[in-house]
């Protein structure tokens, strides 16, 4: 099967090589997949994406045009995608369910311990050779309260991580896990609990209606003073707006981010010789508590190896007619 893979990254390619073999014909394209680009897979039965590619309905409508009905996607997330025109189109559609949630887990843990510590400002110093410790105090992680927010595969290896360094846990989610509850001693709560006890916060839950914009001015007000913010989820849990004025008067304490709300062309992307143009993030950019990495936080050898191999596996299915445990059932 020929397969274009959309906004491949140099540091992809051999695990997509190496898993697929001789078994498909892969199409690297840097680009990411629009309206503009439809026309790079021409010749091609499916189209791969990653999170921030456009599977829009009017992108799926141009994609079936060109004689694609298959789309795989190297990502557990699908709410770029429009699955009501795939349903109406016929187009197939299957995810990376699971790739390595100790990898997001730990990228978490190591944003909180990098804000705590105030590990990039001490660097800088080092590298100045300015070796004063002022304004570098962090806190015991010991003893102190995480709320996190969501406890799908994801929230409980941060669970058990944050376990490990003598934290309490508070947990919020639709359904709870018996097994956190008797091993961890997670304590299961309403959001208007954990917002008011926890001095951080972290985010492990999928973009849905319910959960766009949930960290906004009103739930802020509820939190903490000095509160610490971690999201490794997706950008819109989080009204960036309502952050940024929250940092500025210290009811966020810090904020960690992965993911951001205008990530889009921004992200995965080399912006160095550009003038930025979007305020919000340089405005984030501008505060010394705010740690901002690229999306990276799947990016493991583990993880990329478990991407490609799902994804291959998936084209596997599909081409040889078997059923696809990974198909997004629409």
């Amino acid at each position: 099967m020929k397969v274009a893979f959309f906004s491949l990254h140099q540091f992809e390619k051999k695990y997509f090589s190496s898993a697929a073999g001789l078994k498909h014909e892969l199409k690297f394209i840097d680009s990411p997949l629009s309206s503009e680009t439809v026309q790079l897979a021409s010749g091609c039965r499916a189209a791969c994406i990653f999170v921030n590619d456009d599977g829009s309905g009017q992108v799926l409508y141009a994609l079936k045009q060109i004689g694609l009905d298959l789309l795989v996607l190297r990502s557990s997330g699908y709410n770029h995608v429009d699955l009501t025109v795939a349903k109406e189109l016929g187009i197939r559609i299957a995810r990376v369910p699971e790739y390595s949630p100790h990898a997001i887990a730990e990228h978490s843990l190591a944003l909180m311990l990098a804000l705590n510590r105030k590990l990039i400002r001490a660097h800088q110093r080092i590298m100045d050779l300015n070796f004063s410790l002022d304004g570098l105090v962090g806190f015991d992680m010991n003893g102190k309260t995480v709320g996190l927010i969501g406890t799908g595969k994801i929230g409980r290896v941060a669970a058990k991580i944050l376990t490990g360094f003598g934290c309490r846990i508070l947990a919020y989610d639709v359904k709870e896990n018996e097994e956190l509850k008797r091993t961890c001693q997670v304590t299961y709560t309403d959001l208007e609990t954990l917002y008011s006890q926890s001095d951080i916060i972290s985010l492990h839950v999928p973009l849905t209606e319910k959960t766009k914009y949930m960290i906004n001015s009103s739930t802020i007000k509820l939190m903490k003073p000095g509160v610490m913010l971690i999201n490794t989820s997706r950008g819109l849990l989080v009204n960036t707006k309502d952050v940024i004025d929250a940092l500025k008067t210290g009811h966020i304490g810090s904020l960690g981010l992965d993911v951001y709300e205008e990530e889009e062309g921004l992200f995965f992307l080399d912006h160095s010789e550009d003038i930025l143009q979007d305020d919000m993030i340089a405005r984030l950019l501008s505060f010394r508590n705010v740690l901002i990495t690229s999306h990276q936080a799947f990016l493991t050898d583990t993880a990329l190896n478990n991407i490609a191999e799902t994804t291959i596996h998936n084209l596997d299915c599909f081409e040889n007619k078997t059923p696809c445990k990974n198909e997004i059932l629409i």
